[in-house]
Protein backbone atom coordinates (compact mmCIF):
# COMPACT_ATOMS: atom_id res chain seq x y z
CA UNK A 1 0.00 0.00 0.00
CA UNK A 2 2.93 2.36 0.63
CA UNK A 3 3.78 2.29 -3.09
CA UNK A 4 0.24 3.37 -3.88
CA UNK A 5 0.43 6.20 -1.34
CA UNK A 6 3.77 7.32 -2.81
CA UNK A 7 2.31 7.21 -6.31
CA UNK A 8 -0.59 9.47 -5.38
CA UNK A 9 1.67 11.82 -3.41
CA UNK A 10 3.80 12.23 -6.55
CA UNK A 11 0.64 13.16 -8.49
CA UNK A 12 -0.01 16.10 -6.14
CA UNK A 13 2.49 18.15 -8.15
CA UNK A 14 0.91 17.44 -11.55
CA UNK A 15 0.16 20.49 -13.70
CA UNK A 16 -3.41 19.31 -14.27
CA UNK A 17 -5.89 20.37 -11.57
CA UNK A 18 -8.08 17.30 -12.18
CA UNK A 19 -5.11 14.97 -11.62
CA UNK A 20 -4.26 16.73 -8.35
CA UNK A 21 -7.87 16.57 -7.17
CA UNK A 22 -8.05 12.87 -8.01
CA UNK A 23 -4.79 12.21 -6.15
CA UNK A 24 -6.13 14.01 -3.07
CA UNK A 25 -9.30 11.91 -3.14
CA UNK A 26 -7.34 8.68 -3.52
CA UNK A 27 -5.09 9.63 -0.60
CA UNK A 28 -8.16 10.34 1.51
CA UNK A 29 -9.51 6.89 0.69
CA UNK A 30 -6.18 5.21 1.48
CA UNK A 31 -6.25 6.91 4.88
CA UNK A 32 -2.47 6.78 5.40
CA UNK A 33 -0.82 9.26 7.77
CA UNK A 34 2.18 9.49 5.41
CA UNK A 35 -0.05 11.67 3.22
CA UNK A 36 -0.62 14.31 5.92
CA UNK A 37 2.51 16.40 5.33
CA UNK A 38 2.19 16.44 1.51
CA UNK A 39 -1.50 17.35 1.83
CA UNK A 40 -0.63 20.17 4.23
CA UNK A 41 1.95 21.52 1.78
CA UNK A 42 -0.58 21.30 -1.04
CA UNK A 43 -3.15 23.13 1.09
CA UNK A 44 -0.66 25.91 1.84
CA UNK A 45 0.82 26.30 -1.64
CA UNK A 46 -1.50 25.21 -4.45
CA UNK A 47 -2.76 27.95 -6.75
CA UNK A 48 -6.20 26.34 -7.17
CA UNK A 49 -8.76 26.98 -4.44
CA UNK A 50 -10.58 23.68 -5.07
CA UNK A 51 -7.35 21.72 -4.70
CA UNK A 52 -6.53 23.57 -1.48
CA UNK A 53 -10.00 22.89 -0.08
CA UNK A 54 -9.84 19.20 -1.05
CA UNK A 55 -6.38 18.86 0.51
CA UNK A 56 -7.61 20.46 3.73
CA UNK A 57 -10.64 18.17 3.94
CA UNK A 58 -8.62 15.04 3.12
CA UNK A 59 -5.98 15.94 5.68
CA UNK A 60 -8.62 16.50 8.33
CA UNK A 61 -10.28 13.18 7.52
CA UNK A 62 -6.99 11.25 7.74
CA UNK A 63 -5.96 13.06 10.91
CA UNK A 64 -9.26 12.36 12.67
CA UNK A 65 -9.20 8.74 11.55
CA UNK A 66 -5.72 8.30 12.98
CA UNK A 67 -6.72 9.94 16.26
CA UNK A 68 -9.68 7.56 16.54
CA UNK A 69 -7.43 4.55 15.92
CA UNK A 70 -5.08 5.74 18.64
CA UNK A 71 -8.01 6.01 21.01
CA UNK A 72 -7.81 9.81 21.09
CA UNK A 73 -11.28 10.38 19.71
CA UNK A 74 -12.15 13.98 18.91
Amino acid sequence: MKKLVSYHISRLSDKNVAVRLNAVEELRKLDDPDALQPLQELFQNDADVDVRRAAQEAGRTIFMSQKAREGGGT
